[in-house]
Order: C-alpha cells, then sequence, then structure tokens
C-alpha cells in the first residue's frame, strides 16, 4: 500500500530514534533477558502503527453530481442543524467524522467545484469528539462552490493532532474524491451542507473517505 508523503520525515525520525534506544538497550541490558523482548517486540509493534498511520490507499469517486461524499475515513458523530458563523452566517447542515489514529488520515474533496475560501486558524486541542472542537480547536475551513452551492468542509485538530496539512487554494478546481490534505494522528472533519439536502448517513455510521456518500444536495 502506498504511503503518505507526509508521513516520510516522522517514519524515518522514529525509525532512528528506536533503532539507538534498542542499541543502548542491547549494551547495558542483561542480554537474552524477558525484559529485553518485551521492550523489542514493543519498538515493533508502535512503528508497525506509525507506518500504518500514514497509508493512502487509491480510491476512485465516480458518483452523481449532487452527491457529497465524506471526506475522512471513522465514524459520523454529528448530524444537526446549525448556525455557521465562520463563513455563511446562516443555517447549515453539519455532518462530522471523528477520525481515530487507526483510521487513514488522507482528507479528501467531498465534491466537484471551484475553492473559494480557505483559512486557518490556531486554537485548542480538546478531544476532536467533542461538538464544542468544532470552534475552539486548531482547524482549517474550505469552501467549495459547486453549481449554485457552497459546501464547507472543515479539519479539526484533536487531542493528539498537532498539525493540519491543506492542500486547497482559492480558485483551483477541487475534483470528488482527490487528496485535500490530512491530520496527524486522531482528529475530525466537519461538513456544512446546504438546508434541504438529503442525508444518507446516520450517527455512529462508518465511513470512508472517497467512498461513502454523506449526502445529496438539492438542484
Amino acid at each position: 500500500m502506498k504511503l503518505h508523503k507526509e508521513g516520510y520525515r516522522i517514519m524515518v525520525t522514529i525509525f532512528f530514534v528506536l533503532a539507538i534506544i534498542l542499541y543502548l538497550i542491547n549494551i547495558y541490558a542483561p542480554q537474552h533477558s524477558w525484559i529485553n523482548y518485551i521492550l523489542y517486540t514493543s519498538a515493533f509493534i508502535f512503528y508497525f502503527f506509525v507506518v500504518r498511520f500514514f497509508r493512502n490507499p487509491e480510491r476512485l469517486s465516480e458518483y452523481p453530481n449532487d452527491s457529497v461524499i465524506s471526506s475522512a475515513d471513522g465514524t459520523v458523530v454529528v448530524i444537526e442543524e446549525v448556525f455557521e458563523t465562520e463563513y455563511f452566517n446562516d443555517k447549515r447542515i453539519q455532518v462530522s467524522v471523528f477520525m481515530s489514529p487507526l483510521n487513514v488520515h488522507v482528507n479528501r474533496f467531498p465534491i466537484d467545484g471551484e475553492v473559494v475560501y480557505t483559512k486557518y486558524k490556531p486554537g485548542r486541542y480538546l478531544v476532536a469528539w467533542l461538538p464544542k472542537s468544532s470552534i475552539l480547536n486548531e482547524r482549517n475551513s474550505v469552501v467549495i462552490q459547486h453549481k449554485k452551492h457552497q459546501i464547507m468542509m472543515r479539519q479539526i485538530a484533536g487531542a493528539l493532532a498537532r498539525r493540519i496539512v491543506c492542500y486547497a487554494k482559492v480558485g483551483e478546481l477541487a475534483i470528488q474524491g482527490t487528496e485535500m490534505g490530512m491530520i496527524k494522528f486522531g482528529s475530525r472533519v466537519d461538513l456544512f451542507l446546504p438546508l434541504g439536502s438529503t442525508i444518507n448517513v446516520q450517527l455512529e455510521d462508518k465511513v470512508v473517505a472517497g467512498k461513502t456518500v454523506i449526502a445529496t444536495i438539492p438542484n
């Protein structure tokens, strides 16, 4: 499976740090003790999950033009009508997906269109499934113009995440299912949809970025 470019430096750094630690253990700890084997096994398992976190599977999205697909792998934790204050200043349907550290963390464009707004905001690092994390945590918002409708996608850093990556730039085309960015080590993505959209998921549903149809926006 392909690994994401954002993880190369982290994976190399952690590999050398673990190698040095295990080398020192091998020198100073009693040889062939059960402690050595536990430490070796723990290091291997830890590094396996670091590499696994940065997996980047190939996914093709072929859905009807007005379908909004999931931007993240994870679990649906919010479906509600809200008043969005950052950009729209009107009522929207919010659908939020929580990504655990075990999920693929590549974020994808939910629909075709033009990127008309992007904004990064620093903030706190509350647990990402909490409702207030949407407005208090570090976050990055992207608005896509699709025909007469606009859709906002908001990346939110969680308690473990410390870096949001966003490739979207104002004026560029958004192609449904292609990479928009990623959030490192546990986080959440909110979608703000027009009122009247048909929601196709329920709370606690497991969704897949680029595959699961979250909603259909009105014509």
